[in-house]
């Protein structure tokens, strides 16, 4: 029963910026129901009482009667989310002094200084338990004593005191064995989180609907995926939300040698788990305890599979008791234990997207002094800032500035950390954190105590996270991840046309998927690269990749294949599983007519590449659609691969990379001379080099810029043999490259291709581009061509010839042109 002062409110999940700071959100209408202002002290009533800052609720959340309280106050209300709860003001005085005891051993230098200054104009109360996150660490503190009793404010003539003896509960109070996790402290877990609250805080919690509907409870539930995605976490997080024990069991402590004593254990386990009800058995790495009975060869192991089968539905109702397992290998085991009435719900916990990543980041972050000093705030978001300060204060305005200002330091390192999972996350902010705390002790002595001036004034920098990033790998990625050389557009000359349809099929999916569902279309699942060798097809890839911050796979053809049956198909499934699981992410095959061969070329005894081909075909466009997935393959022999592969649907856009003509050499040497402009001699001129150049691709030019280098570096060196450093630095102010240092370069590398080869590889791409009547069109005029090589050539013919093989063999081709010289040509040469 309430009276009308103290109205029933729904308990919700606190907003990942409010976690830990002691507030309590309702909407206006309740706090002028109950005459309170912003920065009020309220009791709230569960099970138990505890005190809170109010504070308005978000705009955007405008649901009244609910009241949104962290992990820590929910703990300290023993109330769960959904449950109601009420509240009231209380006039709360400043505390003389507070004791706080540690939950575990713990010693802090230092302490009372930052306990004061955490908890500084906060309500506490005797009971009161808190978590403080210091450089990525979570410790948890009990408030023991207060002076004068009831709920109290710190301020800034409160004595604090740290114990470092451990917390002893009173009698009565009890001990759970619960972790002290919440939902707070999971980010980027949300549709997941609500599956399994679903499944296991109300069975826990409401048994009687149960009963009601005459169901039985769901038994258990299987969360799955990689490492470090967050399994554990929620299981703890549930057993700490609803109040549970929380028991957990690990492979080694169950197996032992002695016949019966693994089932004995395990049976120990589950009624253990029945006395103390309501409890959550949690099996972490079941696959380990629990795996395929038909592929194991041990009897523990099949019998430990059995034991565990009976408990999970023998005869006897399991009551309040549910187990949770998790693995990153579902397929690992019995599927007994994978229907209903077992494992009722499989819940797959997947790798964040970058939303997922950012809220993962503040969550990590919350404890982390970041240095937010040179963040900007854009105009509209100086206009909401202003909006707080005016209808809040200017204690919410400047934590709400801060947690723009976080939001806006995070971002972006969201946004490059593709693969990486919740473990990851937390390692990379550690690991800046540590930078951070390595450059303050530099100018320390050894031994000596880190002075309270250095804690306070430690900030963790931009410069930190990105030395951290190169510590730190995404484990999602590890087995299968190539790191991305830092190639962008800018280091690929000319190729125009070829880098738009690139950005096109690539960028286009992965940055603007609302107009591809707006027109219900799917962007193009694969695309092909071919051409000459030396055009820059792997150069193309890698800067793609990187330009639409995708993950980047490659995968290089010897590696997939083995004479082992079946192992090479698995090696792609296994390819494309972590390209699904890491997306958005470029598949790379280089070379890929050594991979995927027309089938029936290779009479192989195995047939190991006609299974590698299937089964690629099969990932490409089988069952299980690609989401945010490209297969990118680059070859210069179009003509071997499989048909079956250019097919629509598969690798379906079609991009062919020319040889560069005068332009594009000129933008490659502009590319490769960029960081040595100043070292050219008068002498030597870029459209000089462009001129000498006709048949060289990048890699040629490349070559020749290095030779030409070298070349200058050797007479340097052997000019300067003798000489004394003084003048050798003199020197080295006046080394230019000549026109006879690229003379010689000239001489040493030949060109990749000359006038045939040009051609050939042009007409090797006629089948793959053009359909039936262009491709008729180019073989009959490539074919007079041919012709009026022989016999008599009047200038005429000489004339036509040399406009219609421009036509034909350039990279874009008008066919109405071509049309109308191959009748003159042919008239031409009936007339000789």
């Amino acid at each position: 029963m309430t009276d009308s002062h103290s109205p029933e409110l729904t308990v919700k999940e606190a907003a990942h910026e409010d976690a830990g700071r002691g507030i309590a959100r309702v909407s206006i209408d309740i706090m002028q129901a109950l005459d309170l202002r912003s920065g009020d002290v309220v009791e709230i009533s569960g099970k138990k009482k505890a005190a809170a800052m109010v504070w308005p609720g978000f705009s955007h959340d405008t649901r009244r009667g609910v009241i949104r309280i962290d992990g820590n106050l929910r703990s300290n209300i023993q109330t769960g989310i959904d449950e109601k709860v009420t509240i009231k003001k209380v006039e709360a005085k400043y505390a003389e002094k507070i004791v706080i005891h540690p939950t575990q051993p713990v010693a802090l230098r230092g302490g009372e200084q930052y306990m004061t200054r955490l908890l500084a104009g906060r309500p506490v109360y005797q009971g009161q338990v808190f978590r403080v996150n210091i450089m990525g660490n979570a410790l948890t503190f009990v408030i023991s004593k207060i002076k004068p009793g009831g709920v109290a404010i710190v301020g800034p003539d409160t004595v604090v005191e740290i114990k470092e003896t451990p917390y002893e509960p009173k009698e009565g109070e009890g001990k759970k064995d619960v972790p002290n996790v919440h939902y707070e402290d999971i980010g980027g877990l949300g549709r997941e989180l609500d599956q399994v609250r679903e499944m296991i805080e109300l069975p826990l919690r409401h048994p009687e609907i149960f009963e009601r509907l005459g169901i039985e409870p769901p038994k258990g539930v299987l969360l799955y995926g990689p490492p470090g995605t967050g399994k554990t976490l929620i299981a703890k997080a549930v057993a700490n939300e609803v109040d549970a024990n929380f028991i957990t069991l690990s492979g080694p402590e169950i197996m032992s040698k002695y016949y019966g004593e693994s089932e004995g254990k395990l049976r120990e386990v589950f009624e253990s788990a029945q006395e103390n009800a309501p409890t959550i058995i949690f099996i972490d790495e079941i696959d380990s305890i629990a795996p395929k009975r038909e592929e194991t060869k041990g009897e523990v192991e099949q019998r430990v599979v059995a034991q565990l089968l009976a408990l999970m539905d023998g005869l006897k109702g399991r009551g309040e008791v549910i187990v949770i397992a998790a693995t990153n290998l579902p397929d690992s085991i019995d599927p007994a234990l994978r229907r209903g009435g077992r494992f009722d719900r499989e819940i797959e916990i997947g790798i964040p997207d970058r939303k997922g990543r950012l809220e993962i980041f503040q969550v990590h972050t919350r404890g982390v002094p970041l240095d937010l000093d040179d963040i900007e705030i854009s105009k509209e978001e100086g206009q909401e800032l202003s909006k707080t300060f005016a209808e809040y204060g200017e204690e919410e305005g400047k934590k709400f500035e801060s947690e723009i200002k976080r939001k806006k330091f995070l971002d972006p390192f969201s946004s490059v950390t593709h693969g990486f999972v919740g473990a990851d996350i937390s390692l990379l902010v550690k690991e800046a954190a540590m930078h951070a705390l390595r450059e303050e002790l530099k100018s320390l002595k050894t031994g000596e105590d880190i002075p309270i001036e250095i804690v306070e004034r430690l900030k963790v920098t931009r410069a930190d996270f990105d030395e951290a990033l190169k510590h730190v790998e995404p484990s999602a990625m590890r087995e299968v991840l190539v790191e991305i050389p830092n190639v962008s557009w800018e280091d690929i000359g000319g190729l125009e046309e070829v880098k738009k349809e690139l950005t096109e099929a690539v960028e286009w999916p992965l940055k603007y998927p609302e107009i591809f569902e707006k027109f219900t279309t799917r962007p193009p699942s694969g695309i092909l690269l071919f051409g000459p060798p030396g055009t820059g097809k792997t150069m193309l890839a890698k800067a793609i990749a990187n330009k639409s911050e995708s993950n980047f796979i490659s995968v290089k053809g010897p590696e997939l294949l083995s004479k082992w049956v079946g192992e090479s198909e698995k090696g792609v499934r296994n390819i494309f599983r972590k390209a699904r699981q890491a997306s958005p992410s470029i598949i790379f095959f280089d070379e890929i007519d050594a991979l995927l061969p027309k089938r029936g070329s290779y009479q192989e005894s195995s047939h190991v590449t006609e299974s590698v081909v299937s089964q690629i075909l099969t990932e490409l466009d089988g069952l299980e659609e690609l989401k945010d997935v490209i297969v990118l393959g680059a070859t210069n022999r179009p003509d071997m691969l499989d048909e079956a592969m250019m097919r629509p649907g598969r690798l379906d856009r079609i991009i062919y990379v020319p040889p560069p003509d005068i332009t594009g050499r000129e933008k490659i040497f502009e590319v490769y001379l960029k960081d040595a402009r100043d070292l050219l001699a008068t002498d030597i001129g870029v459209k000089e080099l462009v001129e000498k150049t006709e048949g060289f691709v990048g890699a040629d030019i490349e070559m020749i810029v290095r030779e030409a280098k070298l070349g200058a570096m050797r007479e340097f060196i052997a000019a300067m043999a003798e000489r004394s450093d003084e003048e050798k630095a003199d020197a080295l102010a006046n080394v230019r490259l000549t026109k006879k240092h690229f003379e010689d370069a000239l001489k040493r590398v030949k060109g990749t291709l000359d006038k045939d080869s040009i051609e050939e590889y042009e007409r090797k791409a006629w089948p793959v581009i053009y359909g039936y009547d262009e491709r008729k069109e180019l073989e009959n005029a490539a074919s007079l061509l041919k012709r009026a090589e022989y016999g008599d050539k009047s200038d005429e013919i000489t004339k036509i010839s040399k406009e219609l093989s421009g036509m034909v063999y350039a990279p874009k081709k008008n066919f109405s042109e071509i049309q109308k010289l191959t009748e003159k040509l042919e008239e031409l040469l009936e007339n000789r």
